[in-house]
């Protein structure tokens, strides 16, 4: 029986400790430092999201990761997508993915996400501060990034294809220089294979016409620009009066209150998104977004995200591919572990495994 879609979910492999980390933030700091100490902002905010079956796990256990792929294979999801980062030649938070390669577990599909953002402060309400910078420099960068990073992984058995060529997911595509997704296609093609297919992540239908010229393949939008209209007289007449600026930073420090706060339901439409005939747009559902562990008052935060509105946003993104071709009836979700961004399928305290049964049921409903 061939499944109505294939779910990818996006892997956030920052849940370890790292050197880099222990330098920047502190002796042991992961992701689960801002995840535990976030507070309610506002009546009704849901903070701290605390995590259930499997705790404040550390990705280098491999149990945990093992426990993970059985969640989600028995909620229907295909896949993982693991985020890498990779910055002319350097590797960081790499350990996680690694052994999942080396090892040969979990048996279960995966691609890979290459995060080529510049690394900053954002862990620690410092998005400002530069630690790491994304650079292009080229050719031999170009080599040396597929032959260290994306051909072990394309050789992996459980790689996940599209048309028989792996395909690679690039958060920010129109970052990439000209014509560099056809030189590693190239590479891919001189060690046997068909190609590679390009997923890029685009927050705008100006991105998906760049990243078209630049060859790829489709996109997906995770985190739009056009967000859900701010809504009340007051914050309409502060945007008129001084600008999203000064009047985020009145309700920050005079207010005490997060100014980027939206209804779920009213953001869903903003991630439908239409490029060409020639860009196919697989959609991506959330389960909710709440950076607030990570931005404080600076936060954007949905509110009344819950397990039937994800069903109800997942069944529209179902319709939505019935008719693509089987090899890419994609739905992608951000994500599986995206804790401090309160987007996760993971069980927690609140919702158990609410999200997961909202995915199950989606895909076996006959």
């Amino acid at each position: 029986m061939k499944s109505k879609a294939r779910l990818i979910a996006f892997y956030l492999p920052q849940f370890h400790p790292i050197p880099e980390n222990d330098e920047w933030w502190g002796k042991g700091f992961t992701e689960w430092r801002n995840v535990a100490k976030a507070k309610p902002l506002f009546k009704d905010h849901y903070q701290p999201h605390i995590p259930a079956d499997l705790g404040f796990y550390d990705l280098r256990v491999s149990e945990t990761r093992e426990q993970q792929a059985e969640l989600a294979r028995e909620a229907g999801i295909e896949g993982f997508c693991y985020w890498y980062n990779y910055y002319a030649g350097k590797r960081i938070l790499e350990r996680p993915f690694n052994e999942v390669l080396e090892f040969g577990k979990p048996d279960y599909p995966f691609c890979l996400g290459w995060d080529n953002e510049t690394w900053t402060g954002i862990w620690h309400n410092a998005p400002d501060r530069i630690l790491i910078e994304q650079t292009y420099p080229g050719v031999d960068d170009n080599i040396e990034h597929f032959n260290s990073v994306l051909l072990p992984a394309f050789r992996d058995k459980r790689y996940i294809t599209v048309d028989e060529k792996p395909m690679l997911v690039v958060f920010r595509p129109a970052d990439l220089p000209q014509g560099t997704p056809d030189h590693f296609r190239s590479l891919a093609k001189a060690e046997g294979f068909k190609g590679i297919y390009f997923l890029g992540v685009i927050k705008n239908q100006d991105e998906g016409k760049t990243i078209l010229d630049n060859g790829f393949d489709a996109c997906t939008v995770s985190k739009t620009n056009g967000r859900a209209p701010l809504k009340g007289f007051f914050k309409n007449f502060l945007l008129k009066r001084i600008g999203e600026n000064k009047a985020r930073s009145f309700y920050t420090h005079v207010l005490k209150k997060p100014f980027h706060v939206y209804k779920h339901e009213d953001v869903i439409p903003f991630f439908d998104i239409k490029i060409s005939e020639e860009l196919p747009c697989f959609p991506c559902v959330m389960p909710c977004w709440d950076n607030s562990p990570r931005s404080g008052f600076n936060a954007h935060i949905w509110t009344g995200s819950n397990p039937t509105l994800f069903k109800q946003h997942l069944e529209a993104a179902v319709k939505k591919v019935e008719s693509f071709p089987d090899d890419q009836k994609f739905i992608i979700i951000k994500s599986w572990n995206e804790w401090a961004e309160g987007n996760y399928l993971e069980p927690d305290m609140k919702f158990g495994h609410g999200f997961l049964e909202a995915v199950r049921n989606v895909l076996n409903d006959n």
